[in-house]
């Protein structure tokens, strides 16, 4: 299909459908979920980093340019469309600390969501592996193995999980890729690897699936695939502090009128 927009025009499209200011990693992420641009460089977000910042008011270079579409806000370091910025700041002006605690919060977890995965993406093919493999077992897993290259068959790593008062056969296999989508063709092969033997696939990526790989992961009649993406690997990670630690931080919320009625 023909690329009808380009990055600014695709950013604008998404700022136009909100009613905040988005970090550049918010702004990346719709864009992608609507399909608005494809991305082909190593490193889409700092792509999409200098577009926005060559596009926003107050943000000033030699090779800048001479049109402009974005507001910044320098404090919490989001972008919103420029005809909006006189709502944008008396809206600011209105909320809570309480709510601007929670929003410091929400961008914080972004970025540290980002840093993790970069993490991720830094490690070697069998460092992943071993990654999976030891995530599996936080979830429930057993007796799983790391398969030797020799030997994979495309398959990476074998297991069992516990159905009622069964065991699964399971199998997974990982692709720690820094740019590009899984597609079909790799969720294809890897079910004809486990087809006969296993119950169950689970495909692990650092990057993402592309919609056809996401359309053929169940198949009537074929061993389903589970497809875990980056996004979603980080998200396990958090739900089970499985390589992340946890702080809990006290917020207090004034509810003296209860005690005093």
């Amino acid at each position: 299909m023909k690329q009808e927009r380009t990055i600014t025009q695709a950013a604008i499209e998404v700022l136009k459908h909100s009613d905040r200011t988005l970090s550049v990693s918010e702004i990346y992420a719709k864009i992608i979920e609507n399909s608005l641009y494809d991305f082909h460089a190593q490193d889409p977000l700092s792509v999409l980093r200098v577009e926005l910042r060559g596009h926003a008011y107050g943000i000033d270079y030699p090779s800048a340019s001479s049109k402009k579409f974005f507001s910044y806000d320098e404090g919490s370091r989001t972008f919103g469309l420029a005809n909006r910025n006189i709502k944008q700041k008396k809206n600011q002006e209105d909320v809570t600390p309480l709510t601007k605690l929670r929003e410091l919060h929400r961008q914080y977890t972004d970025e540290f969501k980002c840093q993790i995965l970069k993490q991720l993406k830094r490690l070697n093919p069998y460092d992943f592996e071993l990654f999976c493999k030891n995530l599996l077992e936080k979830y429930g897993f057993h007796n799983l193995t790391v398969t030797k290259k020799s030997r994979d068959g495309g398959i990476d790593g074998h297991g069992k999980l516990k159905v009622g008062l069964a065991f699964m056969n399971v199998a997974f296999q990982c692709k720690r890729w820094e740019t590009g989508k899984v597609s079909r063709k790799e969720i294809d092969a890897f079910r004809g690897a486990v087809q006969g033997e296993y119950e169950q696939g689970l495909f692990f990526t650092t990057s993402s699936f592309s919609k056809e790989a996401e359309n053929s992961s169940i198949k009537p009649g074929a061993v389903p695939i589970i497809l875990v993406d980056g996004n979603m690997i980080v998200d396990f990670m958090i739900d089970k502090h499985f390589g992340i630690e946890h702080e809990e931080l006290p917020i207090y919320v004034n509810a003296l009128d209860h005690v005093l009625s």
